[in-house]
């Protein structure tokens, strides 16, 4: 969505988008309103001003094994840890950075074939658990891979669902993942710059086998991280 006119505050229901500037033409305001996955479909207004429909996603289920069956059904330790891991996370998506870190187009972080798309129900071992919130890519075991654009690093660590991972900021909201690597490659706090490899590929985590699970949240919302790049890169 992008505006001519002075910057004004948009929102939708209790959600606010900011305006931010455009990445070529500093005339116009751009936001990112984000809609979340679980949204029933339906009209809904922005400020009086604009109106968006949200319509149902065709998005399928997959059935997934997991031989190690800790991961899927966790014991009392390991909730507490995954309860503590995504509250630091959540915490940290909660927050805004003003700063635009980028100001290239956003680069898938490589190059291979997709294996499970953005949107599809998560059935481990028989049982739904979640929606996939990324796009899992198929990759060997210590591929490079690489930002998808420039940013600071906020999460470089091994998670107990995530496996080890790497979480950038690249300001405005925007946040890209890598989960499920066998080695990281950056340092919390570092910044990096767009196609520096970040992480090898791997298979720790909640996994079936070794894969890159891609994400990208913005202001708070998982979105379609294939969709999310294809639109931002057409302002370029």
């Amino acid at each position: 969505m992008s505006k001519k006119k002075n910057p004004q505050e948009i929102r939708m229901n209790d959600k606010v988008f900011p305006w931010v500037l455009h990445p070529k033409d500093s005339r116009k305001k751009i936001a990112f309103v984000a809609i979340n996955y679980h949204s029933k479909p339906k009209q809904l207004k922005l400020n009086d001003e604009f109106s968006i429909k949200i319509v149902q996603g065709a998005y399928k289920k997959e059935k997934i094994m997991i031989a190690d069956t800790t991961k899927t059904k966790p014991n009392k330790t390991a909730n507490e840890r995954i309860t503590k891991e995504f509250a630091e996370a959540n915490a940290i998506y909660r927050t805004y950075t003003e700063k635009r870190h980028w100001s290239k187009p956003f680069i898938l972080p490589l190059n291979s074939v997709i294996t499970s798309p953005y949107g599809s129900a998560r059935v481990f071992n028989g049982e739904i658990k979640s929606f996939h919130g990324g796009t899992d890519f198929r990759a060997a075991i210590g591929t490079p891979i690489h930002a998808s654009n420039d940013g600071v690093v906020v999460i470089a660590k091994d998670r107990f669902l995530a496996g080890k991972s790497v979480v950038i900021d690249h300001g405005e909201g925007v946040f890209s993942m890598y989960y499920h690597c066998s080695d990281i490659k950056v340092k919390l706090g570092e910044k990096v710059q767009r196609g520096q490899v970040v992480a090898l590929s791997g298979d720790t985590g909640r996994v079936s086998g070794a894969h890159l699970h891609f994400g990208i949240l913005v202001n708070g919302v998982q979105v379609d991280p294939i969709d999310f790049i294809n639109k931002v890169n057409k302002l370029f």
